[in-house]
């Protein structure tokens, strides 16, 4: 076994906070990056959900009575 190892680091104040490092080896944020949104994607989604139900755009345009 190395040395190398995740070490606690309080947290700033008097808070009974702490964090662990990073371990060695990993990557620290492993979420993958957002792509941009694609216009002509979008409006071809948009175009076969509208013609999913005669009654689709009428729900799409109004709105809840609390929404005022």
């Amino acid at each position: 076994m190395n040395g190398e190892r995740q070490h606690v680091e309080r947290a700033k104040g008097r808070a009974r906070r702490a964090r662990l490092t990073p371990a060695p080896g990993t990557d620290p944020t492993p979420e993958a990056p957002v792509r941009p949104r694609d216009p002509v994607a979008d409006d071809e989604d948009a175009g076969r959900a509208a013609s999913a139900h005669p009654d689709d755009e009428r729900l799409r345009r109004e709105k809840p009575p609390h929404w005022g």
